[in-house]
Formats: structure tokens, C-alpha cells, sequence
């Protein structure tokens, strides 16, 4: 039976339609087809289907395309229960068209052919369901839905919305289905902003916090309405040390201040597991030395730093001002850990462990934390977090030398993971595990965490 999309409007002419064969997924939240010999990216399908798809983007080497109409339906293809959801609609999802454990093997999949194909690992890939903490039934939206604890909202001439796929243009909406709760009762989408370019809705499903992040259009200063619950504002660019307002998020009994924008997994069961895998991973020993890079507010350091106890020590690398100044604050009460502030590439290079005789050291190098006074150019242990694009050549090259038993990486990003994962393989590093966690259902994004042993 074939499968329609709702409120879908008709793209143009008769030639930009093509009837398609669906084939594997590929990264990004596309399936791949193929017409005349070309590639063709295919969004809102699944493997196996038959659709009727629009163009919407030509390059010399392949097709981006749009299914409009399912003629031959996947048994894993279920309705998506948001409205917004669709071609050339809201760009938030990518997969709210397939069942959940479908969407988790598709993104196992991609895990896995980004490994081989990129790193040379053949590896069989399962995607973990990430638990949601549930203080109050009455929250509950249904599996898949009601998580994402931070969302950022695009205003046009005081319209609140979320960006279409590949677009500046923005789908107006009143509601968002993967939205927390607690985002939601702010109401923030059910208001105009005048005068706004964008208003980010923040809060702690562990504390109840909540924060707005307002953006300004120009140097006009933007109406904020009255919302429907209390919440801390940030508004325009925060001035460069400035304290900013703050949710706190709690893990493992301790509370973590996050300022503004600052960065948290916005998936509310995410940062404890991921806390407890990468501590699972590492196995710190008591005394050793341990390296947590792009360490944002302190999460991980802080869990390192009760396992190695107070003659080990912790040294923390993270470039931004504010979560430096955060984390300095949620570690406060351990001394074995030291925050440094830089590019963590460029850290590294000037990272000594230890504290050095002042007439050895030379005054272009860091000296952090103290073991027995004695000098360490390396590290037992190293964890890193990085951003979407990943470590890169120059990172890895500088902990491949200086980490001693193990590694952990945390990565948001299959294809720059496989990357690093390449660079760590030539440097005699060896993929030990490889867990992947759903911390974002209904999109294509999904969180791995690769444990990496030398040999």
C-alpha cells in the first residue's frame, strides 16, 4: 500500500520526480539510491522501500532527493507523531519515520561501515538505549520523545521555529515532541520574540533549573514575554568574564554548575551513563595519573579524580573561558584535579605533570598538580570529549605519546571517530571496545565511546 506524507507542497515540475530503489543507509540521515548510474541521497526513506522522490539539490556527483510518496512501504516504517516532521519541514529529525529499534540498527550500521570503510575495522555494532530518568509520570510523551533537555529555536520577525533540512528558512511551530518537558512548560514557542534572532530553552531534568539564552537581531533590544514558569536569562553575547546565569545538573551525587550555553549532554540519562562507561573503560588505579581532554565543565574529571585518589592527580584541558571557570567551581573540593585553559593541541605541547624544579623548568612550559615533587611527561590515562570535528591529526599524534595504558574517546560523530580511530591504529594503538549509546532518538546522531589499549 503506497504512503503519502501530510501537508506536503508540490516542489515544481514533473522532472525533478524519480521513482527510486532504496538501498543502505548512509551518515547523515539519508538512505542511498541510485537513478541513471548517479548517486542519490534520499531523506524520509528506508532501506528496502520503493518511493516517489523530489531533487532538491544537484551536484556534479550525485543527487540529494526528498521521498514524498512510499510506494512499497518497510516493515519498519511507522508514522511520525510530530506534525512538523516531513518533507521540507522541520529539519530537526531524521528518522522519526522508523520504529525505534530501527532506527537504532540503522544507526549501528552506520557505526559500523564508517569503521571499516574509514578505519580498517570490521567491527559488529550495537546500539545501547540511553534509560530516561522519570521524576513525574505525567511527563512521560512516549519512547522516543520528551529528552532533549537544551533546544535552540530560530525567530523570524518574532516567529519562533526550528530550521528546515539544509536551509536558513525556518518551520514555524507551537510545540516540539522531542523536547523535555520542562523546555516545554516555559512556552517558549507559543510566544512572539521581537526583535530576536534566536532563543535557546535550557533545562536540568535532575534539579528542575531552567534558563533562556536570547539572541538579539542587530543592536535592537528584544521584548521578552512573559513566560509560563520562572526562568534565568542570558541575554546578548556575554561579556568575557562575566558570571552568567546557570542550571546545575547532578551525577553520581555531585552537582555540576553549567553556564549559559554551556555545554551538557542534552539527553537527561546521557551524562551518567556515559560518566560510569568511560569510568568502566578506563579502570583508574589509585595514584596514577589521569588526562581529560576538552573536559568542559568537569564532568569526567571529576569521577577520575575519586578514583585515583588523592596521590593521583587529574589535569583537565579545556578552551573555553567559562566552562574553565565552571569547572574550576564543581571541582573545587579536589585537589588532586587542576583545570588548564587552551586549544588542547596546543596545551599538550605545554603540559608538564608535576611540579619541576624552578631553575630546570623552562618558563614556556605548564607545571600542574604535584607528585612527590617529581617531573611526568605522560599520562596512565587519557579520556577526550571533542566537538563534532573531532580530535584531529595533531591531537591524536600528542596523546598517542603520552598515554600510557589506556584511552578513552567520547565522539558525537561516526565519521571524524573512524578518522581519529585511522590516525590512533598508525600510531600502535589498538581499538579494544566500542559501545554506542542512542542519546538521540528520532535523529541520525548517535554517541560512541571507544576504549583503545596500546598493541
Amino acid at each position: 500500500m503506497a504512503v503519502s506524507f501530510r501537508n506536503v507542497t508540490d516542489p515544481g515540475s514533473e522532472d525533478e520526480y524519480l521513482e527510486l530503489e532504496v538501498g543502505n543507509v548512509a551518515n547523515g540521515g539519508f538512505c542511498v539510491a541510485r537513478h541513471e548510474g548517479r548517486v542519490v541521497f534520499v531523506r524520509h526513506a528506508l532501506p528496502g522501500e520503493r518511493v516517489r522522490a523530489w531533487v532538491t539539490d544537484r551536484t556534479k556527483n550525485f543527487l540529494r532527493a526528498d521521498a514524498i510518496e512510499i510506494i512499497e512501504p518497510s516493515a519498519d516504517r511507522v508514522l511520525a507523531p510530530c506534525p512538523f516532521a516531513g518533507p521540507g519541514r522541520c529539519g530537526g529529525c531524521d528518522w522519526q519515520h522508523a520504529s525505534l529499534p530501527a532506527q537504532r540498527r540503522l544507526k549501528a550500521a552506520v557505526v559500523a561501515e564508517q569503521l571499516e570503510r574509514v578505519a580498517g575495522i570490521t567491527r559488529s555494532v550495537v546500539v545501547e538505549e540511553v534509560p530516561q530518568p522519570v521524576e513525574d509520570e505525567a511527563y512521560v510523551r512516549g519512547p522516543g520523545l520528551g529528552w532533549r533537555t537544551r533546544v535552540q529555536f530560530t525567530v523570524s520577525e518574532g516567529v519562533v521555529g526550528l530550521r528546515k533540512h539544509r536551509s536558513h528558512d525556518i518551520e514555524p511551530v507551537d510545540e516540539c515532541l522531542i523536547a523535555h518537558p520542562g523546555v516545554e512548560l516555559m512556552g517558549i514557542e507559543r510566544h512572539r520574540w521581537p526583535g530576536a534572532s534566536s532563543v535557546e530553552g535550557i533545562v536540568s531534568a535532575s534539579t528542575g533549573d531552567r534558563l533562556v539564552v536570547l539572541r538579539e537581531r542587530g543592536r535592537k533590544r528584544a521584548r521578552v514575554p512573559r513566560l509560563e514558569v520562572p526562568v534565568r536569562l542570558v541575554r546578548g553575547k556575554p561579556e568575557p568574564g562575566k558570571s552568567l546565569p546557570y542550571v546545575r545538573e547532578e551525577v553520581a551525587g555531585r552537582l555540576f554548575q553549567v553556564s549559559g550555553s554551556g555545554f551538557w549532554q542534552v539527553h537527561p540519562g546521557a551524562a551518567r551513563l556515559l560518566f560510569d562507561a568511560v569510568l568502566e573503560a578506563l579502570e583508574p588505579k589509585p595514584g596514577e595519573i589521569a588526562l581529560d581532554l576538552y573536559c568542559g565543565v568537569g564532568l569526567f574529571a571529576a569521577g577520575l579524580a575519586e578514583r585515583v585518589g588523592r596521590e593521583g592527580l587529574v589535569v583537565g584541558i579545556e578552551s573555553d573561558a567559562q566552562a574553565v571557570r565552571d569547572a574550576k567551581f564543581n571541582l573545587r573540593d579536589l585537589p588532586n584535579v587542576a583545570i588548564e585553559r587552551g586549544p588542547v593541541e596546543e596545551v599538550l605541547g605545554d603540559l608538564e605533570f608535576g611540579r619541576a624544579d624552578g631553575s630546570e623548568r623552562s618558563q614556556n612550559k605548564r607545571t600542574t598538580g604535584h607528585r612527590g615533587g617529581a617531573r611526568a611527561r605522560g599520562a596512565d590515562i587519557v579520556v577526550l570529549d571533542p566537538p563534532r570535528a573531532g580530535a584531529g591529526k595533531e591531537v591524536v599524534d600528542r596523546v598517542a605519546k603520552l598515554a600510557g595504558r589506556k584511552i578513552a574517546y567520547v565522539s558525537c560523530d561516526p565519521a571524524t571517530l573512524a578518522r581519529d580511530l585511522a590516525y590512533f591504529s598508525e600510531r600502535g594503538w589498538t581499538l579494544e571496545s566500542l559501545r554506542a549509546f542512542d542519546a538521540f532518538p528520532q535523529t541520525h546522531h548517535v554517541e560512541c565511546l571507544a576504549t583503545l589499549v596500546r598493541g
